[in-house]
């Protein structure tokens, strides 16, 4: 049973991070398009640039959310103490970037 859990994991592990490189990914595409379409119609301004950015942003946050949660489950199988004050550096990096980037918003 215990292989089986560690499976599973590292499969949910994996999934959080490429789920977080997909959102990140399109959320700059996105943005990219946004920013290039009023650019190239020479409409560019601030509510372009805003615009684009927001895009972007809600992006990044949603993907630093994934990354969090697939840090979470790499400490769930048999994790020491350094494993958890890592975490915990992680999740309190990311989410002051976060929260930065919300604010931002």
């Amino acid at each position: 049973m215990e292989p089986l859990i560690i499976n599973l994991n590292s499969i949910a592990i994996n999934i959080c991070q490429l789920l977080a490189l997909f959102v990140i990914s399109i959320g700059l595409i996105k943005g990219l398009i946004i920013f290039l379409r009023n650019a190239l119609s020479f409409s560019s301004s601030a509510k372009t640039f805003q615009e684009s950015r927001l895009q972007m942003g809600y992006s990044f946050s949603l993907g630093l959310n994934f990354l969090i949660g697939g840090s979470i489950l790499r400490t769930t199988i048999t994790p020491n103490w350094e494993d958890i004050g890592r975490l915990a550096a992680i999740i309190v990096i990311r989410t002051i970037l976060n929260y930065l980037l919300l604010r931002t918003i």
